[in-house]
């Protein structure tokens, strides 16, 4: 009790008596003397933010545009952090930045990132770590909406599940027996780069081209819409439009669900989970679309797996997913010191 007391992981709330009669202290994780701070790096947004370590977010969301260059991140990051590590009577114990693409778990460092590419070669919490003097780790942001749905989801009861996000591009993370499935070298889960189109397809983030996450993904709504009118949207704008007239985009968004419906098989049939929860703004546009992603797996999924598998909406989110990481890192950082 004395090492979580003095490592700030725990606090000591109001006192009562015990059976003996003797005033015993309540204690509670640190929610009001401590706290981590999660950051995450997007393709259009970074977001700072902070939480105690029941994962409750505190007030004061920093929300910056993602800069072009990494050395530019790194910097606007710092100063950002600045007020939020700062705050009055908090002790900071950790650190997340959250990431998309693959990061190589070994070295803490960026691989590949079709969405944020400045980040390729770089390891940004050691950077972090080195210019704020606060422990950082890194999670890849799909591990992050992992995390966050156990931690704050609908995998709470779960050790098998599998996380789809579908949003700007398409990945999945894999919790298995309990344990986050990282691969060689962090890389696992690529799903969104299996070739879906063998006969050309779009170029993808990667280079490659007709992948998955090219036709499966919220970006590829917004691209398949932004043909019809003949201009580029961003997703947002491809979302918006679509859900202020689903019956005249009924054909691009019934391609984008049949393709994540595929996904969906496709997670099934590789990792036997428990459950598949889908993280996309999709069903913003059409709710409707839900039933016939489930529909469009059932027909397309190994049966005696799809049967004991359910389908679900992913209610974590990437802010979540980078504090959840950031509470994990600090308290398995004191849990083996003790």
């Amino acid at each position: 009790m004395g090492t979580l007391i003095l490592s700030g992981l725990i606090e000591e709330t109001d006192v009562t008596e015990n059976a003996r009669g003797r005033p015993a202290n309540k204690v509670r994780l640190a929610t009001e003397t401590a706290q981590v701070v999660a950051i995450v790096i997007d393709r259009e947004q970074c977001t700072i933010l902070s939480a105690g370590l029941d994962g409750r977010l505190n007030n004061g969301v920093v929300k910056v545009a993602t800069p072009a260059t990494y050395d530019a991140i790194i910097e606007t990051v710092v100063d950002k952090c600045g007020a939020v590590l700062n705050r009055a009577g908090i002790k900071s114990l950790g650190m997340a930045v959250s990431i998309p693409g693959l990061v190589d778990a070994r070295t803490e460092t960026g691989i590949l990132s079709p969405n944020v590419p400045v980040t390729n070669g770089h390891a940004p919490a050691k950077d972090l770590r080195e210019r704020l003097g606060v422990p950082c780790a890194i999670v890849q942001e799909l591990h992050g909406l992992c995390l966050a749905e156990k931690l704050y989801g609908r995998a709470r009861d779960l050790n098998d599940y599998v996380l789809l996000d579908a949003d700007v591009g398409l990945g999945v993370g894999v919790m298995l027996g309990g344990k986050l499935l990282f691969g060689h070298n962090g890389l696992a889960g690529e799903l969104g780069h299996v070739t879906a189109v063998t006969d050309g397809g779009r170029v993808c983030g990667c280079g490659n081209r007709g992948c998955l996450e090219t036709v499966a993904s919220d970006s590829a709504l917004a691209w398949r819409i932004g043909q019809s009118l003949g201009r580029t949207l961003s997703i947002d704008e491809g979302i918006q439009i679509a859900t202020a007239d689903p019956k005249k985009y009924a054909k691009e968004l019934g391609e984008t669900a049949d393709a994540l419906g595929l996904a969906v098989a496709a997670s099934v049939n590789l990792f036997n989970p428990e459950a598949v929860l889908i993280h996309t703004r999709l069903f913003d546009a059409d709710a409707t679309l839900f039933d016939r992603v489930v529909a469009t797996a059932k027909d397309r999924a190994l049966k005696p797996s799809f049967e004991r598998c359910r389908v679900e909406r992913a209610l974590g989110t990437k802010r979540q997913g980078a504090v959840a990481a950031a509470v994990l890192h600090v308290t398995d950082a004191v849990a083996d010191g003790i």
